[in-house]
């Protein structure tokens, strides 16, 4: 019997991830000056408050608050309609030294025996329905958002979209795991209140409501839904019929929003980070850590692995965890799900065997192996971690004093195929 899967993904101007951007900017900053710094920083956004808190050992002293409001520009809140802008909300900065206890565990004389920044376990997952290995349903929510954001910053088709905006889509699959259909849209975008009513009178007010609503529903229906479909590759395209149920703004006017309408919170959205519920997660949040904490890099690597086992044929779908115990070198353990997928005499325990053979897993060797001791973690904050396009970008920071520093930064490396061969070779796959 077919079924239906569900997966959601905010916009860079939700609370939540404006959190985890300010976090990772600051995180960027830290590593552009000082490459080795240990940070661990939470950020709260609510109505013209940002607060910052968290840990540092870094050679290098920023302007937080700076940092703090440029991301919060660039992101789109710069009106003061919004009651939240970069220029004029108040930043207080809780931040202090990284605890002696912690590090003591993670730093070593000899980098190589660098221990993990905590204990926990981390999940990677890939699966072959889409060109970069993620669920469909995630992958499809994703582009949605960074589309209407592309249109919001147009300024010329849809003129009233304000930062904040969620989605979420719903697709049927076949009982042999193949997607039929889409089944289901929903978008709720923020925007401004546009539609004036003649007078105040509750009839006036309601008509007008009624016609702003439809402009955005014909809006979303009209131009956002095929500026996405047409970037789709075909089998992608055909999965979008005359018959997708679409909730657009399902609770009506949605004026206020971002921090003014809900406080954000770095970490809170972990689920729209991976893979949109398909898979697991270890519940470890990845903004604001730098790659010491195994939550992110034991997390980056394992998709890393996931995605060139999927890649090199070796399954159609699989889930990967990795533990780890703090201040410990080596994983506690690793464990491979591949759903049954795997066309070969394996099992699931040989292929985790096997994996500890080609990839060194050791929180030294991932941060060396997929280069996480650069500036590269603004871009992940938003539309998620992972399925993203590895890229070469040019980067260029500034402290206090004026000093500023330009870096070629490697992005997403943990997306690059290139374990696929070594993957081949290891299980004789031709």
């Amino acid at each position: 019997m077919a079924y239906l899967f569900t997966s959601e993904s905010v916009s860079e101007g939700h609370p939540d991830k404006v959190a985890d951007q300010i976090s990772d900017a600051l995180i960027d900053n830290f590593i552009a000056f000082d490459k080795d710094s240990k940070v661990a920083c939470e950020t709260l956004v609510t109505t013209g408050q940002v607060v910052l808190a968290g840990e540092v050992k870094s050679n290098t002293y920023l302007d937080v608050q700076k940092i703090a409001r440029d991301t919060i520009n660039k992101i789109g809140y710069t009106k003061s309609a919004y009651m939240f802008d970069g220029n004029s909300c108040g930043v207080f900065s809780a931040i202090h030294e990284q605890s002696e206890d912690i590090n003591r565990g993670v730093d070593r004389a000899n980098k190589e025996e660098q221990g993990a920044g905590d204990q926990g376990m981390m999940f990677g997952y890939a699966t072959s329905e889409t060109e970069n290995y993620m669920p469909l349903a995630l992958d499809l929510s994703h582009r949605l958002m960074i589309e209407l954001a592309a249109l919001r910053r147009e300024s010329k088709e849809i003129t009233y979209l304000r930062p904040d905006s969620k989605s979420q889509v719903t697709i049927e699959y076949s009982d042999d795991n193949v997607p039929q259909r889409i089944d289901a849209i929903v978008v709720s975008t923020q925007h401004d209140d546009f539609v004036k009513p003649k007078s105040n009178s509750k009839a006036d007010v309601d008509a007008a409501e009624i016609d702003m609503l439809e402009i955005i529903r014909k809006d979303i229906v009209n131009i956002l839904i095929p500026r996405v479909v047409a970037g789709l590759p075909e089998h992608i395209q055909v999965l979008f019929n005359d018959d997708i149920t679409y909730h657009i703004n399902p609770t009506g006017k949605f004026v206020i929003g971002g921090p003014h309408g809900d406080t954000g919170l770095t970490g809170r959205k972990i689920i729209v980070d991976t893979y949109g519920g398909k898979g697991a997660h270890g519940g470890g949040a990845f903004s604001g850590k730098d790659p010491s904490k195994v939550d992110r890099s034991a997390a980056y690597a394992t998709r890393h692995i996931a995605k060139n086992l999927v890649a090199a044929g070796l399954c159609d779908e699989i889930l990967v965890q990795v533990s780890y115990a703090i201040g410990v070198t080596k994983p506690t353990s690793i464990y491979v799900n591949t759903y049954g997928t795997c066309p070969f005499n394996l099992t699931d325990g040989e292929i985790a065997e096997k994996i500890f053979e080609i990839f060194d897993m050791r929180p030294s060797a991932i941060e060396e192996r997929l280069k996480l001791r650069q500036p590269m973690y603004s871009e992940t904050a938003a539309y998620g971690h992972m399925g993203r396009v590895n890229e070469t970008v040019s980067k260029t920071f500034e402290q206090l004093n004026g000093k500023t520093v330009t870096l070629d930064v490697e992005l997403f490396t943990w997306e690059k195929l290139d374990y696929v061969e070594k993957v081949k070779s290891a299980f004789e796959i031709n």
